[in-house]
């Protein structure tokens, strides 16, 4: 592992368990992203199949900067999560779970939105959803409906929460989204971190309170 010449603006969380059928492709989506100023941290939570082989044969690169195992099954994603924000360095912490992958735009796409709002708490992008053979299911999961034909759309943090997170997880999928480290360490005694199931929907709840929330109408995340 490398260490750190300068602060990369965007960390880059694998969260993994038992996906070594997923992750090379996981990983190489994110190596081949057109943005570049990122550190990838990987992150094994006792994997019983040959994820750890697949890990070890990018410890060498670059952007890696931990490689990190655990002795014993956490029993939760979202202590993952949390221990990857810990570690990270960027503004802003991209959660790539084990089995999605990206489009090449993805990173740089989203960054550009996040930038544009200098409290930017949550960005996201559409996502599509794939079958285990790679094929990718027609049906809409981003229900946008009209919004969809703007580029993208900013709103205030407790309006969104408030007025969509309240009622329903809008937020599908964690590999769609980049947000802001800081934010998210002040969560790390939330009760998100002992759930098995839905912290992520109290995750996103507790981080739009504390800034702007970004949608952005693309299909970018698989």
């Amino acid at each position: 592992m490398r260490e750190v010449e300068s602060t990369p603006l965007v960390s880059v969380v694998i969260p993994n368990y038992n996906y070594a059928r997923y992750l090379e492709q996981r990983i190489t989506s994110i190596l081949n992203q057109t943005f570049k100023d990122f550190e990838l941290i990987l992150l094994d939570d006792s994997s019983t199949d040959n994820s750890r082989k697949i890990l070890e044969h990018y410890r060498s690169n670059l952007h890696v900067t931990h490689v990190e195992y655990n002795e014993k099954n956490t029993g939760s994603p979202f202590k993952q999560w949390m221990k990857g924000i810990l570690l990270a360095k960027g503004k802003y912490v991209w959660i790539a779970e084990a089995d999605d992958y990206a489009e090449p735009l993805f990173l740089e796409t989203c960054v550009r939105w996040a930038e544009s709002d200098s409290n930017t708490a949550i960005c996201y992008s559409g996502s599509y959803l794939f079958d285990a053979h790679g094929n990718v299911e027609p049906r809409d999961v981003n229900h946008w409906g009209r919004r969809s034909r703007k580029d993208a759309a900013v709103f205030d943090g407790k309006d969104y929460a408030c007025c969509n997170l309240y009622w329903k997880n809008y937020i599908i999928n964690a590999s769609a989204v980049i947000f802001r480290r800081e934010y998210a360490i002040s969560l790390v005694n939330s009760h998100f971190v002992d759930m098995r199931y839905c912290g992520d929907w109290l995750f996103w709840f507790k981080l739009a309170l504390q800034g702007k929330v970004i949608e952005v109408y693309k299909e970018l995340n698989y």
